[in-house]
């Protein structure tokens, strides 16, 4: 089993973790998308959507984070991922609701128009609206996860127990360095942030990360 992958990227470093937690035997493949590595004939041949991560199984090949992280909670029999068709529902709508909702504002809206290139607007007027239009509804998905998915207080996203949903999710939410997000006015964001940091593999994995939020530091960034 391979997995192609960036340790930039934020739809892999979750995929890291696990695989790292679960303590699985997954052959990992560097894929440069700095380089633009991804274009290439050799990578369209194994992904013609040009991104990674790419789970490669023999002939059985995954395109998907969400998908990649359940096939594998499936096949190594993870508790991240439960059987109970409830518990796993709220795994699958708050992963859902996190690749759609809050990332799409979050991200895209708020922080990758301000540090990637290929998202910002040519304008910078018209791109501070974007910045604005973003953070205004990021503020407004953080404040449903503050009060609704974590103000029950549970420690996890679903409860109790940490689960897939956790791994994908803190994925996305730690782009939000690259622009010194605290999430200060979010307590339960702030604390839940916190225990994903706590865990034993999350600096290993996430190095992709610090290391890019270290080229980004410097400008005033609209952060949350």
């Amino acid at each position: 089993m391979k997995l192609y992958q960036n340790p930039v990227s934020t739809t892999c470093r979750p995929i890291m973790m696990f695989i790292a937690d679960e303590g699985l035997e997954v052959e990992q493949e560097i894929v440069d998308i700095l380089s633009g590595e991804q274009y290439g004939e050799a990578f369209t041949a194994i992904n013609p959507n040009n991104y990674v991560p790419v789970l490669e199984y023999g002939d059985f090949r995954l395109l998907e984070s969400s998908a990649i992280l359940k096939y594998l909670a499936e096949k190594c029999g993870s508790a991240a991922y439960p059987s109970d068709p409830q518990a796993r529902a709220r795994v699958n709508e708050i992963m859902d609701w996190f690749n759609t909702s809050f990332y799409r504002t979050f991200g895209y809206g708020l922080v990758y128009s301000q540090v990637l290139d290929p998202c910002k607007l040519p304008d910078a007027a018209a791109n501070e609206l974007q910045v604005a239009e973003g953070k205004a509804q990021a503020e407004r998905f953080l404040g449903v996860l503050n009060d609704h998915i974590l103000g029950q207080g549970a420690p996890w996203l679903c409860g109790d127990t940490m689960t897939l949903a956790d791994y994908l999710a803190s994925g996305m939410a730690s782009v939000g360095e690259l622009i010194g997000c605290t999430f200060d006015a979010y307590p339960n964001v702030r604390a839940w942030y916190d225990r994903m940091l706590a865990l034993p593999n999350w600096q290993a994995t996430n190095a992709g990360l610090y290391q890019w939020a270290s080229f980004t530091e410097g400008p005033d960034y609209v952060a949350v």
